[in-house]
């Protein structure tokens, strides 16, 4: 399957195995990736596309603002993603 802007992958290796991110941008063979805690939109990760998988197409409200372009904030990132694994609170700053 191929990964595209404002889907949902989880971290294959590293330190964030196992978490599960939104894709930001596709650069070629690289993803950047947010989770709105670790790994905010201000600072996204950089991350090889092996070292990803997939997990679901979003329909929510964040990630029809990744694919339009408009303000997102990291909070919204967080809500989103605790439906899939997040850990804790979801607007819990960390």
């Amino acid at each position: 399957m191929d990964i595209a802007r404002s889907d949902i992958v989880k971290s294959t290796a590293g330190r964030d195995k196992g978490k599960p991110f939104f894709v930001l941008e596709v650069e070629g063979d690289f993803l950047l990736l947010a989770d709105g805690k670790t790994r905010k939109l201000e600072r996204p990760k950089r991350k090889k596309r092996k070292h990803t998988a997939f997990l679901a197409h979003s329909a929510s409200r964040a990630a029809g603002k990744i694919r339009s372009g408009e303000k997102l904030t990291n909070s919204e990132l967080r809500r989103t993603l605790a439906q899939f694994g997040g850990e804790g609170n979801p607007d819990q700053e960390g």
